[in-house]
């Protein structure tokens, strides 16, 4: 096989995109992905939401990377027919001691580059959403909601108009060097690719792919941890039109309420380490899902709850605390034109379309 220029290791929306960003005429990409289709993981089980880039330190990858992808997002929709709404989204305050945490919150997001941030007090609620009660709130209107499989598709398009080839059922089982060259050995190949650069976008198993090139993970802080996220739908809908989150504390984002492109409504994710993949739902977990949304929905009835989906989180901290991207091209480390993606949880899905940009920086491609 002739020499690749690129291969992307991983076809969830940030894989997609990179092979949409990367591929052209003059540039051959190929994609392996271990399952039958795009976005298996990840990538197809998340909230779904445009985040507005309030939560992370200003100087962050998540805070950079997020605020570009979500204006890419709303001026790219159009354009490549995906779907993507702003509905807005109010963090809520819903006792006196979570004022302060607010008003930093609103501080930190302006800081970010986040556009119309606004404080609301509790009566004044009613104009933005109703059913909703709180003692103030911070009105975040950039924040929205994206179809996720419409996007994922999009980038599969585009990336296939522009010549990218893909390779389903394809995991990456080793990697050699060779003459300035990697070699990909893949399942269900006899023959190893041969490639001049390798974007490892692996996602939950992005450690294991880093370690097939040589690299301790353990010991470069690259190793990751699942967390499990689960949902639960409502059985009935809601008058509540944007997104409600509430005050975040140091175990993330808390039970918010998200609505999908049809309308339907959720409560979710909850956080909680796991060993291995499992996508069920606990439905005894309702109590406590019912118990945190019930702070800001007083209406909300435990029986309006049914179990939903889960999700997996790829997380650089065992605590689940904050860790930045890792995005690093790692000639450092002795990989030149190896790019390592690790970590890329929320806001990964808002932040897609950038990180592809970045990367290709990172290897000074231009379009």
């Amino acid at each position: 096989m002739d020499e690749i220029d690129a291969v992307v290791v991983g076809a969830g929306a940030v894989g997609l995109a990179l092979a949409a960003r990367l591929a052209r005429a003059d540039r051959n990409v190929v994609v392996l992905e271990r399952h039958e289709r795009h976005g298996m993981e990840t990538s197809s089980r998340n909230s779904e939401v445009v985040h507005s880039g309030l939560y992370y330190p200003a100087a962050s990858l998540k805070t950079k990377l997020c605020v570009e992808g979500r204006r890419r997002l709303y001026e790219l929709a159009p354009k490549r027919g995906f779907f993507v709404k702003k509905t807005g989204k109010l963090i809520v305050a819903c006792e006196q001691g979570e004022l302060e945490k607010l008003e930093a919150l609103k501080k930190n997001g302006e800081a970010n580059g986040v556009e119309g941030l606004e404080l609301v007090d509790g009566k004044d609620l009613a104009q933005f959403s109703y059913g909703v009660k709180a003692v103030a709130a911070l009105w975040s209107p950039e924040t929205g909601i994206v179809d996720s499989e419409d996007l994922m598709r999009a980038a599969l398009d585009e990336a296939k108009d522009k010549g990218a080839i893909f390779l389903w059922g394809c995991g990456l089982s080793n990697v050699g060097r060779k003459d300035g060259r990697y070699d990909l050995w893949v399942t269900g190949q006899d023959e190893p690719i041969p490639a001049r650069c390798v974007i490892n976008s692996a996602g939950l198993n992005a450690d294991k792919i880093a370690a097939l090139a040589g690299l301790d993970c353990g010991a470069i802080g690259y190793g990751l941890h699942y967390y499990k996220g689960e949902y639960f739908s409502l059985k009935r809908p809601l008058e509540v039109r944007p997104l409600v989150y509430p005050v975040p504390s140091k175990q993330g984002l808390g039970i918010h309420l998200t609505v999908d492109r049809q309308g339907r409504h959720r409560l979710g994710p909850n956080a909680f380490p796991v060993e291995k993949l499992d996508y069920d739902v606990d439905s005894s977990h309702a109590d406590s899902f019912h118990a945190a949304a019930s702070r800001y929905l007083p209406d909300l009835k435990r029986e309006d709850l049914m179990p939903g989906t889960s999700g997996i989180r790829p997380k650089l901290a065992a605590d689940g605390s904050f860790r930045d991207f890792v995005i690093a091209e790692e000639s450092a480390r002795g990989l030149p034109g190896w790019v390592n993606l690790l970590g890329i949880e929320s806001p990964g899905l808002t932040a897609s379309l950038a990180i592809a940009d970045y990367v290709a920086n990172l290897l000074s491609w231009p379009r």
